[in-house]
């Protein structure tokens, strides 16, 4: 059964870079709200804020980051699809992430409105202000 959630943008635009497995962890990849790094045979994946991206770096495209507001415990089921369905529906690309404690999201820049559309009309509600829920409003589109 579909789960109406809360969420929230964060504040910064993202990228998303991929580097040799082998390649040492930069200190500009660890700065920032939100960051996330995986390291696996085959590559280094590195999220952090667009601005923290050297210039002899390729950004890629910008991407918002939505956090789920948790947290959820891990025998709660099907929490990050009843987010992403509506999102895949209307084929926005996205990158999911979970941490202990809840998912984040993050969809490139040039579908925010249309995410923030489909997310709204699937029942979520995008939380306004810093942590207190209270008004909502459709996602920002941050130029």
């Amino acid at each position: 059964m579909p789960q109406n959630l809360q969420f929230r943008q964060l504040s910064d635009l993202y990228s998303i870079v991929r580097q040799p497995p082998d390649a040492p962890l930069p200190a500009w990849a660890t700065k920032g709200e939100f960051t996330s790094i995986t390291r696996t045979p085959e590559e280094l994946s590195i999220v952090c804020p667009a601005e923290n991206i050297p210039k002899d770096v390729d950004p890629g495209p910008r991407w918002i980051c939505l956090k789920l507001e948790g947290p959820f415990p891990f025998s709660q089921t099907g929490v990050l699809l009843s987010f992403i369905e509506p999102l895949s529906n209307n084929r926005i690309p996205i990158l999911a992430i979970s941490t202990y404690d809840t998912d984040y999201v993050l969809v490139q820049e040039e579908f925010a409105e249309i995410a923030a559309n489909a997310l709204q009309q699937a029942g979520h509600e995008r939380w306004t202000g810093d942590e207190s829920c209270g008004r909502t409003s459709t996602i920002a589109h941050n130029t």
